[in-house]
């Protein structure tokens, strides 16, 4: 069963402010792209994926804001593919009650964070409330982690060690700490090997190779293949696009006596039963 933990609804322009437009070209070889979703496009390059979580994002200081009633009604027209999650910023007034309406109201089943890109640390107290309610109500948090190419978001509050707190203090919230933190892979595994309940997704990733190999082994190294789910980004790239590429990491190695990437744990990886762990009914 592959799951991809880590797909967006977007439509554009009209979820992103001009200057998130225009820093995003960054991203892009200085080329504007749509970023509108249409399920037949992801649907075409994910022809194994059993189930997809999807949500939008909300980052006011970045500019970027998708209603988790679109997300919703999205997710509506294909209930047998999709799960939905909501997104929050809490820099922003109502948080708390768009928390309850994503959950009691939308029937979303997880909640997306973007602390970079809104401007607040993921472990700060006013943000208990969150970490208490995810926890009660057994809702999976998934945080972007890593770089970006917006100057507004402040690096240091994408830091995965800052999930380290949130975890020792909440430790029945599952949590997935996207793109492996990357370029802090080292502290995402350092994190997510020390708490049961803390993983990371691998999404994003796969179009700088040596970087994502180097990243694995160190992954493999620890020991925890376990800990690694699969996600892709989409509409940034695509669940084909994504597997292939990490198949094929272990080819650039050829000639060298480099150690190799495990191919068993990595399909172990693709195939899990993500959503068992999660504890998400579809």
């Amino acid at each position: 069963m592959l799951i991809d933990v880590h797909s967006h609804y977007f439509r554009y322009p009209e979820h992103f402010s001009e200057d998130f437009k225009e820093q995003s070209k960054r991203s892009r070889n200085g080329v504007e792209t749509d970023l509108t979703v249409h399920w037949e496009n992801y649907e075409a390059t994910a022809a194994d994926c059993s189930k997809t979580i999807v949500f939008g994002g909300k980052a006011k200081l970045s500019g970027l804001w998708v209603p988790d009633r679109e997300v919703s009604a999205y997710v509506s027209q294909h209930p047998d593919k999709l799960i939905g999650f909501m997104s929050l910023d809490p820099t922003q007034k109502g948080w708390q009650d768009e928390m309850e309406e994503g959950r009691a109201d939308l029937k979303l089943k997880g909640i997306k964070l973007m602390p970079m890109y809104g401007g607040y640390r993921p472990d700060s107290p006013e943000l208990d409330h969150l970490w208490r309610y995810a926890s009660e109500y057994r809702l999976p948090v998934l945080l972007h982690t890593g770089t970006t190419f917006i100057d507004k978001a402040p690096l240091e509050c994408t830091l995965p060690r800052l999930l380290d707190n949130v975890a020792i203090r909440f430790p029945d919230v599952k949590m997935i700490l996207a793109h492996l933190g990357h370029p802090y892979e080292g502290e995402c595994i350092a994190t997510i090997r020390k708490h049961r309940n803390v993983y990371a997704d691998c999404s994003a990733l796969h179009y700088r190779p040596f970087q994502l190999y180097q990243s694995l082994m160190l992954l493999q190294e620890y020991g925890v293949w376990n800990k690694l789910l699969f996600g892709t980004d989409f509409p940034f790239t695509t669940v084909q696009a994504s597997v292939d590429g990490m198949r094929k990491l272990n080819d650039m190695l050829q000639g060298t006596s480099l150690p190799r990437l495990s191919m068993e744990r990595m399909e172990e990886m693709f195939y899990r039963n993500t959503l068992e762990l999660l504890e998400i009914e579809s």
